[in-house]
Protein backbone atom coordinates (compact mmCIF):
# COMPACT_ATOMS: atom_id res chain seq x y z
CA UNK A 1 0.00 0.00 0.00
CA UNK A 2 1.22 3.56 -0.72
CA UNK A 3 1.74 6.66 1.01
CA UNK A 4 -0.92 9.03 1.37
CA UNK A 5 1.26 12.05 2.04
CA UNK A 6 0.95 11.80 5.43
CA UNK A 7 3.59 14.69 7.51
CA UNK A 8 7.16 12.82 8.58
CA UNK A 9 8.42 12.61 11.69
CA UNK A 10 8.88 16.25 13.40
CA UNK A 11 6.99 17.90 10.88
CA UNK A 12 4.48 20.45 12.55
CA UNK A 13 1.02 20.26 11.00
CA UNK A 14 -0.18 23.74 10.06
CA UNK A 15 -3.23 25.62 9.95
CA UNK A 16 -4.23 26.74 6.23
CA UNK A 17 -4.51 30.69 8.42
CA UNK A 18 -1.07 30.00 9.60
CA UNK A 19 0.45 30.12 6.30
CA UNK A 20 1.61 32.86 4.16
CA UNK A 21 0.31 32.79 1.01
CA UNK A 22 1.21 35.28 -2.10
CA UNK A 23 -0.91 38.20 -2.87
CA UNK A 24 -2.48 37.77 -6.91
CA UNK A 25 -0.33 41.37 -7.71
CA UNK A 26 3.09 40.28 -6.40
CA UNK A 27 5.26 40.66 -8.72
CA UNK A 28 8.46 37.63 -9.17
CA UNK A 29 12.00 36.56 -9.83
CA UNK A 30 12.80 33.31 -11.41
CA UNK A 31 16.45 32.56 -10.77
CA UNK A 32 17.41 28.91 -10.64
CA UNK A 33 21.39 29.57 -11.22
CA UNK A 34 24.51 31.61 -9.76
CA UNK A 35 24.58 34.02 -6.20
CA UNK A 36 21.30 34.60 -5.80
CA UNK A 37 21.02 38.67 -6.26
CA UNK A 38 19.12 39.76 -3.62
CA UNK A 39 18.81 43.75 -5.27
CA UNK A 40 16.27 42.71 -7.69
CA UNK A 41 13.23 44.55 -7.16
CA UNK A 42 10.79 41.79 -6.69
CA UNK A 43 7.58 40.70 -4.53
CA UNK A 44 8.76 37.12 -4.53
CA UNK A 45 11.97 34.99 -5.14
CA UNK A 46 11.62 31.91 -6.39
CA UNK A 47 15.49 30.47 -6.03
CA UNK A 48 17.18 26.98 -5.77
CA UNK A 49 15.71 25.09 -1.70
CA UNK A 50 19.16 23.12 -1.78
CA UNK A 51 21.70 25.80 -3.02
CA UNK A 52 20.06 28.68 -1.45
CA UNK A 53 21.36 29.31 2.02
CA UNK A 54 19.60 30.43 5.24
CA UNK A 55 21.46 33.97 5.22
CA UNK A 56 19.88 34.46 1.41
CA UNK A 57 16.89 33.51 3.01
CA UNK A 58 17.07 35.75 6.14
CA UNK A 59 18.53 38.89 3.56
CA UNK A 60 15.86 38.55 1.10
CA UNK A 61 13.09 38.49 4.46
CA UNK A 62 15.10 41.58 5.74
CA UNK A 63 14.53 43.17 2.03
CA UNK A 64 10.62 42.90 2.32
CA UNK A 65 10.72 39.89 0.40
CA UNK A 66 9.19 36.38 0.52
CA UNK A 67 10.92 33.24 -0.53
CA UNK A 68 10.40 29.69 -2.67
CA UNK A 69 12.00 27.11 -2.59
CA UNK A 70 12.19 25.27 -6.13
CA UNK A 71 12.68 21.54 -5.67
CA UNK A 72 12.42 18.81 -8.10
CA UNK A 73 9.61 16.41 -7.42
CA UNK A 74 8.71 14.88 -10.90
CA UNK A 75 12.26 13.87 -11.95
CA UNK A 76 15.40 12.86 -10.71
CA UNK A 77 18.78 14.46 -10.71
CA UNK A 78 21.77 12.76 -9.85
CA UNK A 79 23.64 15.54 -8.46
CA UNK A 80 21.18 16.02 -5.61
CA UNK A 81 22.88 14.89 -2.49
CA UNK A 82 19.52 12.54 -1.50
CA UNK A 83 20.12 10.94 -5.51
CA UNK A 84 20.80 7.18 -3.40
CA UNK A 85 17.11 7.69 -2.08
CA UNK A 86 15.95 6.83 -4.93
CA UNK A 87 15.50 2.90 -5.89
CA UNK A 88 16.60 2.18 -10.03
CA UNK A 89 13.20 0.93 -10.30
CA UNK A 90 11.38 4.46 -9.79
CA UNK A 91 13.53 5.76 -12.35
CA UNK A 92 12.27 6.46 -15.96
CA UNK A 93 13.24 8.50 -19.58
CA UNK A 94 16.20 10.92 -19.31
CA UNK A 95 14.32 14.59 -19.42
CA UNK A 96 15.29 16.02 -23.00
CA UNK A 97 18.15 18.60 -22.79
CA UNK A 98 18.35 18.31 -19.24
CA UNK A 99 21.54 16.21 -18.90
CA UNK A 100 21.23 14.24 -15.65
CA UNK A 101 17.65 14.26 -14.78
CA UNK A 102 15.31 11.78 -15.08
CA UNK A 103 11.62 11.22 -15.02
CA UNK A 104 10.58 9.03 -11.39
CA UNK A 105 7.30 6.39 -11.53
CA UNK A 106 4.81 9.13 -9.89
CA UNK A 107 2.72 5.98 -8.85
CA UNK A 108 5.39 4.99 -5.91
CA UNK A 109 4.47 7.53 -3.62
CA UNK A 110 6.28 5.53 -0.69
CA UNK A 111 9.30 5.80 -2.26
CA UNK A 112 9.09 9.28 -3.78
CA UNK A 113 6.42 11.23 -1.02
CA UNK A 114 9.31 10.57 1.86
CA UNK A 115 12.16 12.09 -0.29
CA UNK A 116 9.93 14.83 -1.10
CA UNK A 117 8.96 15.69 2.21
CA UNK A 118 12.78 15.79 3.88
CA UNK A 119 13.57 18.58 0.91
CA UNK A 120 10.23 20.34 2.10
CA UNK A 121 11.36 19.81 5.61
CA UNK A 122 14.79 21.25 4.67
CA UNK A 123 13.14 24.32 3.21
CA UNK A 124 10.94 25.06 5.79
CA UNK A 125 13.79 24.68 8.11
CA UNK A 126 15.70 27.69 5.92
CA UNK A 127 12.78 29.55 6.56
CA UNK A 128 11.27 29.59 3.13
CA UNK A 129 7.83 30.84 2.72
CA UNK A 130 6.58 28.48 -0.06
CA UNK A 131 7.42 25.55 -2.14
CA UNK A 132 7.47 24.90 -6.37
CA UNK A 133 7.38 21.60 -7.18
CA UNK A 134 8.68 20.98 -10.85
CA UNK A 135 8.33 18.38 -13.38
CA UNK A 136 4.71 17.47 -12.19
CA UNK A 137 3.07 16.92 -15.51
CA UNK A 138 5.17 13.94 -16.19
CA UNK A 139 1.97 11.93 -17.67
CA UNK A 140 2.53 13.93 -20.94
CA UNK A 141 5.51 13.09 -21.45
CA UNK A 142 7.93 10.04 -22.47
CA UNK A 143 8.36 9.07 -18.75
CA UNK A 144 9.30 5.42 -19.42
CA UNK A 145 5.87 4.52 -17.71
CA UNK A 146 2.56 4.31 -18.13
CA UNK A 147 0.90 7.46 -16.20
CA UNK A 148 -2.40 8.44 -16.58
CA UNK A 149 -3.79 12.11 -15.85
CA UNK A 150 -5.65 9.96 -12.61
CA UNK A 151 -1.65 9.10 -11.60
CA UNK A 152 -0.52 12.75 -11.70
CA UNK A 153 -3.35 14.16 -10.05
CA UNK A 154 -2.88 11.86 -6.97
CA UNK A 155 0.86 12.76 -6.87
CA UNK A 156 0.90 16.49 -7.41
CA UNK A 157 -2.19 16.25 -4.41
CA UNK A 158 -0.16 14.67 -2.11
CA UNK A 159 2.67 17.12 -2.83
CA UNK A 160 0.57 20.02 -1.96
CA UNK A 161 -0.50 17.92 0.72
CA UNK A 162 3.22 18.11 1.97
CA UNK A 163 3.57 21.43 1.77
CA UNK A 164 0.77 22.82 3.48
CA UNK A 165 1.29 20.19 6.47
CA UNK A 166 4.59 22.23 7.11
CA UNK A 167 3.23 25.83 6.67
CA UNK A 168 4.56 26.49 3.37
CA UNK A 169 2.52 28.01 0.44
CA UNK A 170 2.47 25.56 -3.05
CA UNK A 171 2.77 26.37 -6.66
CA UNK A 172 1.00 24.16 -9.34
CA UNK A 173 4.00 24.34 -11.99
CA UNK A 174 2.82 23.86 -15.61
CA UNK A 175 0.35 20.49 -15.77
CA UNK A 176 -1.81 22.85 -17.81
CA UNK A 177 -4.38 20.50 -18.81
CA UNK A 178 -5.12 19.84 -14.91
CA UNK A 179 -5.37 23.70 -13.99
CA UNK A 180 -9.48 23.38 -13.10
CA UNK A 181 -8.96 20.15 -11.35
CA UNK A 182 -6.01 21.02 -9.03
CA UNK A 183 -6.02 24.65 -8.74
CA UNK A 184 -7.87 24.31 -5.09
CA UNK A 185 -5.06 21.56 -3.76
CA UNK A 186 -2.68 25.33 -4.45
CA UNK A 187 -1.85 28.78 -3.48
CA UNK A 188 -0.53 29.77 -6.71
CA UNK A 189 0.81 28.78 -10.23
CA UNK A 190 4.33 28.51 -12.41
CA UNK A 191 3.96 28.61 -15.76
CA UNK A 192 6.62 28.59 -18.44
CA UNK A 193 5.97 29.55 -21.76
CA UNK A 194 1.91 29.77 -22.20
CA UNK A 195 2.35 32.80 -24.73
CA UNK A 196 4.69 30.50 -26.84
CA UNK A 197 1.54 27.90 -26.55
CA UNK A 198 -1.03 29.83 -26.84
CA UNK A 199 -2.30 28.09 -23.56
CA UNK A 200 -2.61 30.90 -20.91
CA UNK A 201 -6.28 30.69 -21.09
CA UNK A 202 -6.19 27.67 -19.15
CA UNK A 203 -4.96 29.55 -15.85
CA UNK A 204 -8.32 31.57 -15.71
CA UNK A 205 -9.12 28.89 -12.66
CA UNK A 206 -6.30 31.01 -10.55
CA UNK A 207 -6.50 34.30 -11.77
CA UNK A 208 -10.84 34.22 -10.58
CA UNK A 209 -9.79 32.78 -7.43
CA UNK A 210 -7.46 35.72 -6.38
CA UNK A 211 -4.32 33.45 -6.86
CA UNK A 212 -1.13 34.99 -8.90
CA UNK A 213 0.27 33.39 -11.69
CA UNK A 214 3.39 33.57 -11.94
CA UNK A 215 4.71 33.36 -15.61
CA UNK A 216 7.97 33.26 -17.08
CA UNK A 217 8.77 33.90 -21.55
CA UNK A 218 12.37 32.58 -22.16
CA UNK A 219 11.96 35.12 -25.23
CA UNK A 220 12.83 38.97 -25.71
CA UNK A 221 9.68 40.93 -24.27
CA UNK A 222 7.97 42.45 -27.83
CA UNK A 223 5.46 44.67 -28.08
CA UNK A 224 3.22 41.97 -28.87
CA UNK A 225 4.19 39.56 -26.21
CA UNK A 226 3.90 42.36 -23.91
CA UNK A 227 0.15 43.84 -25.10
CA UNK A 228 -1.00 40.00 -24.42
CA UNK A 229 0.99 39.58 -21.06
CA UNK A 230 -1.02 42.88 -20.38
CA UNK A 231 -4.15 41.43 -20.68
CA UNK A 232 -3.71 38.09 -18.27
CA UNK A 233 -3.46 39.64 -14.61
CA UNK A 234 -0.23 37.24 -14.60
CA UNK A 235 3.11 37.82 -13.20
CA UNK A 236 5.41 38.19 -16.03
CA UNK A 237 9.26 38.11 -16.53
CA UNK A 238 10.80 37.33 -19.28
CA UNK A 239 14.43 35.33 -18.97
CA UNK A 240 17.34 33.41 -20.60
CA UNK A 241 16.84 29.49 -20.44
CA UNK A 242 19.90 29.32 -18.01
CA UNK A 243 17.87 31.18 -15.75
CA UNK A 244 20.41 33.74 -13.86
CA UNK A 245 19.38 36.36 -12.12
CA UNK A 246 19.18 38.83 -15.41
CA UNK A 247 15.33 39.46 -16.09
CA UNK A 248 13.55 41.92 -18.25
CA UNK A 249 9.83 42.99 -17.55
CA UNK A 250 7.43 44.93 -20.22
Amino acid sequence: MTSTGSASAGSAVAADGDRWVPDPDSTWQYQLSGDVDVSVPADVYDVDGQETDAAVVRALHGAGRHVVCYLNAGAYEDWRPDAADYPADVLGEPLDGWPGERWVDVRRLDVLLPVIAARMDACHAKGFDAVDPDNVDGYLNDTGFDLTGEDQAAFNTAVARLARQRGLAVGLKNDVEQVAQLEPHFDFAVNEECLAYDECAEYRPFVDAAKPVFHVEYSEPTADRCARAARLGFSTVFKELDLGAALRRC
